[in-house]
């Protein structure tokens, strides 16, 4: 029998049911997570370059709203991070930057995040408020 058929025949409380519930999450959650990262270099930590593509300033503004970003999630989960190299944009933003995170699983986290990146956007460099596409590419590797 299982814990639902013990609950219909009273012998069972709705508590029970509830405590069995989040237990079978939890391990369900567990066995998700190794799967998702269960590639040998998965646990290690990460370097993320950025570069900025075509597009000269917008695409150097939009290459630091990426780094900004994942300095940020980096933070928010506990990394321990150091950006190694920066070259900054002529009139605003970034050319490419090397981030380091340090920390278990970063590199498997990180690794998804590879290939490049697209912003459309009104343009707050442009004087007649154009669209523009700006592209920056991220690769991540392990360390």
């Amino acid at each position: 029998m299982v814990l639902w058929d013990y609950f219909n025949e009273g012998e069972a409380t709705e508590q029970d049911l509830d405590s069995q519930y989040e237990e079978t999450l939890k391990h369900v959650e567990e066995l998700e997570f190794r799967n998702m990262l269960s590639g040998e270099e998965d646990k290690l930590g990460a370097i993320l370059n950025i570069n900025s593509g075509a597009g000269g300033t917008e695409s150097q503004d939009w290459a630091e709203m990426l780094m900004r970003m994942y300095i940020r999630w980096g933070e928010r989960n506990n990394y321990k991070i150091n950006v190694i190299d920066i070259q900054e944009g002529d009139v605003a933003g970034i050319k490419s930057a090397s981030i380091e995170f340090e920390g278990d699983f970063a590199y498997g986290y990180l690794k998804g995040e590879s290939g490049v990146h697209r912003l459309v956007r009104q343009s707050p460099f442009d004087s007649q408020s154009k669209r523009h596409t700006s592209f920056a590419s991220i690769f991540a590797f392990s360390k």
